[in-house]
């Protein structure tokens, strides 16, 4: 495998990127599940979650960390995706999980952008729109969304039910018998939701009307009036939390490949 030169300094940014993400996913896994107890909380995003972090003591200073660490994510995706660090070649699997790594990288920047914003006290949007859908160039746009968040999501349960992150990190086996459930449970349940949400763009681009963006909050209030009620909400809350925790695994035990 051809690993790429980079400081290895680079490794610990890296790191703080996983842990941004766990962070993130942590509020908005735990906000739901408070929702589903009925204690309050939330059916949020990561930009919703965000938010939640800035209303805390201290909330400017713990959003300037998470930016650093979303700009760290950001940029080792992209070397993820250029490069090929994981060796996952040039065949049609190959270049799609590269192009997702890609994507990802655009989106993780976005979001540190967007953060930058609140802490710059600058207007944020409420939300995004697509505009009318009134010629099909607009409905095969979203369809083709709905696509690529459905694979995703099935991507999410192959890597979750076949362990398949595993061969990326470097795990005790104090650690794995617990983590190992805990990492499943979690890939799991970020890939019922990108389901949904890939469902969501099907939805807009079948009935061609005007619509925002719809995403994970929306997918997880979506949870919470289906026939079972909160329980299904509750579920997939705490397999959100366990991504939150699957990504902080990741800082500690994911092999950064730096030379």
């Amino acid at each position: 495998m051809d690993y790429i030169c980079i400081p290895a300094e680079f490794k610990w940014w890296a790191k703080m990127g996983y842990v941004a993400r766990g962070i993130i996913y942590l509020v908005i896994g735990g906000l739901a599940v408070l929702t589903a107890l009925g204690m309050g909380g939330d059916t949020t995003d990561s930009k919703g979650a965000i938010l939640a972090i800035l209303e805390q003591p201290f909330g400017s200073a713990l959003l300037m960390l998470l930016i650093i660490g979303l700009f760290g994510y950001s940029a080792w995706r992209l070397i993820q995706a250029v490069r090929d660090t994981d060796g996952h070649g040039t065949s049609l699997k190959g270049i799609g999980i590269r192009l997702a790594l890609f994507g990802s990288s655009i989106t993780h920047a976005l979001l540190a952008v967007w953060a930058i914003s609140l802490v710059l006290k600058k207007s944020v949007p409420g939300g995004e729109s697509f505009g009318q859908m009134s010629s099909g160039t607009g409905q095969l746009a979203f369809g083709g969304v709905g696509i690529i968040c459905v694979v995703a999501g099935l991507a999410h349960f192959y890597k979750g039910w076949r362990a398949g992150f595993e061969r990326y990190m470097n795990l005790p086996q104090t650690t794995r018998f617990w983590a190992r459930p805990v990492c499943r449970f979690g890939l799991i349940a970020r890939g019922v939701v990108w389901c949904i949400v890939g469902w969501f763009f099907f939805d807009s681009a079948m009935r061609a009307q005007q619509d925002q963006i719809r995403g994970i909050g929306e997918a997880l209030a979506s949870l919470q009036t289906s026939g079972q009620g909160p329980w299904l909400l509750l579920t997939v809350a705490c397999g959100l939390v366990a991504f939150g925790i699957y990504s902080c695994l990741e800082a500690l035990y994911r092999r950064i490949n730096t030379g």
